[in-house]
């Protein structure tokens, strides 16, 4: 009978009709119809529903935290997020545990990256799987195979994950800094390291001719995928800037922060989406012992990518604590994780702050903003 439908109305109109699905009322599809499994698998429809889900306003919060289970046991899950008409958040999906993660240490260490494509990536130091969440499908990628010689010690410094258009392919990549010691025990003679691995192909490789000079990069540095290009909060010469990765040339760039302010204690910064344009969030380091009555949290948008001259501040905020900002929702919500480890909305534009009922260890959440794609990835049990 269902093929019979396939034969009695165009497949451009089933098409029509199955965009409008959500992917899981989708996937049911795939079950009742050999003609419906083909044409929901094919590299046709994937991209069709990729290219109408682009365009599309409708997108959710994935937000990833760890609770303790027990002494020396955490547990981390991924949970689903959306709003009402009035902003309230409330989980849309039931919790998933999160396979394979990892150890104690990924609780407050891991990084969780969007590509954009459908593609997840939740890294450790020496750790990748790629999750589409939407499909519930998965991959560990197997460890670098290089080794470091003997004698030399090896530092990561950070990673990074996205979407090579030219290519057509997923990428993950990972800085470290490998060096010798000298007889009291300091680092000397480091070199730069950059590892890549390709998904399509499964296979890491290393990158030649880095540029030593790289600016300074620490794992917990705020950072994103953008435009192309992988971006991280860096140090050079004292001064704070963006380090760029461009996902296609493989080539290294800086792009220089707006003049935001300062503070005495200590001076943070988050790189967010906002407005479809690469922004900025500065803030006080409250563990310094600031005021959080008095001193301001500001947010600058660049208006033209890459361009200085572009840099607007958008918001200043006064009296919001956080150390832990988390992402920015509908260009107006962010949302980010309390002392006490619950997860906090604030209304950008009514000056609004909400405790939601959503709770994680302390500096655990990790959240993007997701929208549903067929993308397909090799699934492991």
């Amino acid at each position: 009978m269902v093929d019979g439908i396939m034969k009695k109305y165009p497949e451009d109109m089933i098409i029509h009709i199955l965009l409008r699905l959500p992917i899981k009322f989708i996937f049911r599809f795939k079950c009742v119809s050999k003609t419906f499994y083909t044409l929901i698998q094919s590299s046709y429809f994937i991209n069709i529903h990729y290219n109408h889900t682009l365009t599309s306003t409708y997108d959710n919060i994935l937000l990833k935290r760890s609770c303790k289970e027990d002494i020396e046991r955490y547990k981390a899950v991924f949970s689903f997020i959306s709003s009402d008409d009035e902003d309230n958040l409330n989980s849309v999906y039931p919790d998933l545990d999160v396979p394979n993660l990892l150890r104690v240490t990924s609780v407050t260490s891991d990084k969780l990256i969007d590509s954009n494509h459908g593609l997840i990536a939740l890294m450790e130091h020496r750790t990748t799987i790629l999750f589409n969440i939407s499909t519930r499908n998965y991959r560990h990628l197997p460890p670098s195979p290089f080794q470091i010689p003997k004698g030399f010690y090896q530092s990561i410094k950070s990673g990074g994950f996205g979407y090579d258009s030219v290519v057509n392919d997923f990428k993950v990549f990972r800085i470290s800094e490998v060096y010798t010691e000298d007889r009291y025990g300091y680092p000397e003679d480091g070199e730069t390291q950059v590892e890549v691995y390709e998904l399509g192909i499964d296979i890491w490789r290393k990158l030649d001719n880095v540029d030593q000079e790289l600016p300074i990069l620490f794992w917990l540095n705020s950072s994103m995928s953008y435009m192309g290009a992988y971006h991280w909060i860096a140090s050079v010469a004292g001064a704070n800037i963006i380090l760029c990765f461009d996902m296609t040339t493989e080539i290294f760039r800086n792009i220089e922060m707006p003049n935001t302010s300062k503070y005495l204690k200590g001076t943070l910064y988050s790189l967010q989406l906002l407005n479809e344009s690469l922004s900025l969030l500065c803030y006080p380091c409250l563990a310094s012992g600031t005021d959080p009555t008095t001193d301001l949290m500001e947010i600058w948008i660049m208006k033209d990518y890459n361009i200085y001259e572009s840099w607007i501040r958008k918001y200043t905020i006064i009296g919001l604590p956080t150390e832990n900002p988390l992402v920015v929702w509908k260009d107006y919500i962010l949302l980010f994780q309390s002392n006490s480890g619950y997860l906090i909305s604030y209304d950008l534009k009514q000056d609004e702050i909400k405790e939601l009922n959503i709770l994680g260890c302390q500096k655990s959440m990790r959240a993007i903003i997701y929208k549903e794609f067929l993308t397909p990835i090799q699934r492991q049990s």
